[in-house]
C-alpha cells in the first residue's frame, strides 16, 4: 500500500534555507524510502527534497510556508521528522543568538 503524506511548515531560521539547514534537510529526507518533495506554493514548483542543490537554489527566507508531501514507504513519518526539524529550528538556536 502506497501511504502519502503532507504538511505545511514555517521556516524560522534567522537565514531561511541556507547551507546548513539544508544539508540537514536533505541529509534527513535520505533516510526514508519515500518521494519527498517540497515547494514554496503549495500549487508548486515541487522539487525533490532530497537534492541538495535543488533545496538550497529556493533560497527559502525565514518566514516562507515550506509546503511538503511525501508518498511512498512511510511517508508519514518522514513528513513529520522533517517538520519537527523545522520547527526545532533545524537544531541551530544555539547557533545564533535569539532575539527577544
Amino acid at each position: 500500500m502506497m501511504s502519502k503524506a503532507e504538511a505545511t511548515v514555517l521556516i524560522n531560521h534567522a537565514v531561511g534555507l541556507h547551507a546548513r539547514p539544508s544539508v540537514k534537510f536533505t541529509k534527513l529526507a535520505k533516510t526514508f524510502p519515500a518521494r519527498i518533495e517540497m515547494a514554496l506554493a503549495a500549487d508548486g514548483p515541487w522539487i525533490d527534497a532530497k537534492s541538495i542543490v535543488k533545496v538550497m537554489a529556493t533560497k527559502a527566507p525565514k518566514g516562507t510556508e515550506l509546503h511538503l508531501r511525501a508518498e511512498g514507504e512511510h511517508a508519514r513519518q518522514a513528513i513529520e521528522a522533517l517538520v519537527a526539524l523545522v520547527d526545532r529550528d533545524f537544531d541551530e538556536s544555539d547557533v545564533h543568538a535569539q532575539s527577544a
